[in-house]
């Protein structure tokens, strides 16, 4: 059972990609290339994320931190429950058959 409400229990997990997408490119107007030159890093990686090919590295969330003016750990919070979240409904049943070890 989960606490969440029945509509955020059925929704995929936001990827960060999303967020990128989003809330960053579209409203400020700005293309892949353009945060990519602003990050100093490859074009095909903001492409590849804002698509949600491939998640945020550490080395990227410091990067999209310093451009955007938010912190790595925003970033890496949104991969990591991304990640949680993906595997969790991946798992499904299976997780409630693993036993807790005692302390």
């Amino acid at each position: 059972m989960t606490d969440e409400p029945e509509i955020v229990a059925t929704l995929p997990p936001m990827h960060p990609g999303e967020m990128l997408r989003e809330e960053f490119l579209i409203p400020l107007k700005l293309s892949a290339g353009a945060v990519a030159k602003a990050a100093g890093v490859p074009r095909t990686r903001i492409e590849r994320i804002v698509r949600e090919e491939i998640g945020i590295t550490g080395d990227t969330a410091v990067r999209l931190g310093r451009v955007f003016g938010t912190t790595p750990e925003f970033w890496m919070n949104l991969q990591s429950r991304h990640e949680i979240e993906t595997a969790k409904r991946a798992l499904g049943d299976v997780i409630e058959r693993i036993k807790p070890v005692a302390a």
